[in-house]
């Protein structure tokens, strides 16, 4: 009768160890399928979150799939810190939907200055790599390679296309803008065609009206695809392995517990109880 108790107890700690062993595995391999529901995009392409009364950066960037890291890449406001206030609002992500008439962000006027050419206008695009999705150009910022941008007079008497550039300016620093040169005077459609692997975060199409003699400078962002893609799934699969791992030490500690529970009840009793030494 001990021996079968012995036999059981033992499968019982098998049958322990094994799901120690295998529920934080198989908890860590089923993290990165978790999927979490964020707001509709803004009219840009945006995916904006009001912070409310007890959030943090670690909250909101679990809640929206994404990770601390690139929720601070898509906001550049945020302190060392990552303080936050209530009713201030951050981008949680970028979607690829075209911009649709509607709201949009306040967009820098186009710079026309004066120059000396007479006759003749000339009109310069820049399409910069908008990192942290504010839709303002920072230094660090520079142009994108291989957006196509067009320029069309509303009359339909000028019309030319020219590719975007990544280019510096060595004496400034500054990214090399794509420029239209003797462009007759008058009122111009600018259109942008972003490269498919970035996502527009300004209205994609301009209209700018030139005279004779000035330059005009017109300034077009887009964020690349690769900031908004499931990377950030790593935090929850952390927090997720961390619990499963604890849970799998409790089941080992209790094996170990039922294992030395079996042990000594397996050991023969002493022949010494009840005898008369044992009364002494």
């Amino acid at each position: 009768m001990k021996t079968k108790l012995l036999l059981f107890l033992c499968l019982l700690v098998f049958i322990l160890l094994f799901l120690g062993f295998a529920l934080p595995l198989r908890g860590a391999s089923a993290a990165p399928h978790a999927q979490f529901v964020t707001a509709t995009p803004g009219p840009d392409g945006r995916i904006l979150y009001t912070v409310v009364d007890g959030d943090n950066c670690g909250q909101i960037a679990l809640i929206h799939g994404i990770a601390v890291t690139q929720l601070r890449q898509l906001n550049s406001r945020l302190d060392q810190d990552c303080t936050l206030t209530v009713g201030q609002q951050l981008v949680v992500g970028v979607v690829s939907n075209a911009p649709t008439a509607g709201p949009a962000p306040t967009l820098p006027p186009a710079t026309v200055t004066a120059t000396p050419v007479s006759g003749t206008t000339e009109v310069c695009v820049l399409l910069f790599n908008d990192m942290n999705g504010d839709t303002l150009r920072q230094e660090t910022e520079l142009g994108i390679e291989g957006g196509a941008v067009s320029l069309t007079n509303l009359n339909g008497s000028y019309s030319q296309t020219q590719n975007t550039s990544s280019a510096v300016d060595p004496d400034t620093s500054e990214p090399i803008r794509t420029c239209f040169v003797d462009v007759p005077g008058g009122e111009y459609n600018i259109s942008m065609a972003v490269p498919d692997e970035y996502n527009p975060t300004r209205l994609l199409s301009r209209t700018v009206t030139v005279k004779a003699g000035d330059r005009a400078e017109v300034s077009f962002s887009a964020q690349s695809k690769t900031l908004t893609v499931s990377e950030a799934t790593e935090p929850q699969q952390g927090n997720r392995s961390s619990l499963l791992g604890i849970f799998g030490f409790l089941l080992l500690l209790g094996g170990a517990g039922l294992a030395y529970y079996a042990y000594r009840s397996g050991q023969p009793k002493s022949k010494l109880k009840g005898s008369p030494l044992m009364k002494r």
